[in-house]
């Protein structure tokens, strides 16, 4: 049984256009998914409100886009093989966005919704705080710049 590999990548905005419905539909493609019975998906955006400020655009980037994909690609499977899930996909985006554009999207299968579930909230934590990401948020009042982890 030939198993495509599934999508784990970080793409830059304008480039190609993935949208969790595409990922929900890749995972659906593997022949395990028999194997399967829950599927839990991610889709984070940038948010245009705070308490004290009201983003009006952002900045997303990576110093080394290469080595940046290869550790989520290790994240990624490291995961999958501690949670013993059957299946993730995720697309990070980086570039310029606006409130309600989509950043990061993550899709988990596994057998059961427990494991599948604790795999999503890893995948989403570690991306956040152990990938080298550059985020810059312009306000009416100024920028703020956040290293990886904020």
């Amino acid at each position: 049984m030939v198993v495509k590999k599934m999508t784990v990548k970080i793409i830059k905005k304008g480039l190609e256009e993935i949208t969790i419905n595409n990922l929900l539909d890749e995972v659906k493609e593997n022949p395990r998914i028999i194997e399967c019975g829950a599927i839990f998906s991610f889709e984070g955006i940038v948010r245009g409100k705070e308490t004290r400020k009201d983003t009006v655009q952002m900045d997303l980037t990576t110093p080394d886009l290469d080595e940046t994909e290869k550790e989520l690609n290790e994240i990624v499977s490291s995961i999958k093989e501690k949670h013993g899930v059957i299946e993730v996909a995720v697309v990070h985006y980086i570039g310029t966005f606006t409130p309600g554009d989509p950043l990061f999207l993550a899709v988990v299968a596994g057998p059961h919704r427990q494991e599948t579930r604790e795999a999503l909230n890893e995948v989403i934590e570690r991306i956040k705080y152990e990938l080298d990401f550059k985020k810059e948020e312009h306000t009416k009042d100024g920028t703020n710049i956040i290293m990886s982890g904020g």
